[in-house]
């Protein structure tokens, strides 16, 4: 087989498309109290700095306001889970400033109180 090169392709675990909007809301909900552009916190890679910390924000909002593992997070938002701990870790310990304790909680309830109501089937 010389001459051939096999490139191998990166692996990503599919997601759902109720996990796609599901991180999206939690993006966006971040966007608007911080003024961040969510198309700076979606992609792969590392991001610029201005856009990781929102982007950490996005995941642990996602890990806590839906219950999803670290792995799962992970997936969707296209990071190892070790990116995801790390972020988790950051937003903990920033929770101690009262702002951003108070941003989560008001985003978490935000989220809770959408998911927790009926869902409306609206006619086709």
């Amino acid at each position: 087989m010389r001459g051939r090169r096999f490139v191998l392709e990166e692996y990503r675990v599919p997601v759902s498309e109720e996990d796609q909007v599901k991180a999206g809301l939690a993006i966006h909900l971040i966007a608007a109290r911080t003024g961040a552009h969510p198309s700076q916190m979606t992609g792969r890679g590392r991001m610029n700095p201005r856009a990781a910390r929102p982007r950490w924000l996005a995941m642990y909002l996602s890990h806590v306001a839906y219950g999803w593992t670290m792995e799962r997070v992970g997936h969707v938002f296209g990071v190892n889970r070790a990116s995801v701990g790390a972020a988790c870790r950051w937003v903990e310990d920033e929770r101690e400033q009262r702002s951003i304790d108070d941003l989560m909680n008001d985003l978490e309830g935000c989220i809770q109180g959408l998911y927790q109501s009926p869902r409306l089937e609206l006619p086709q």
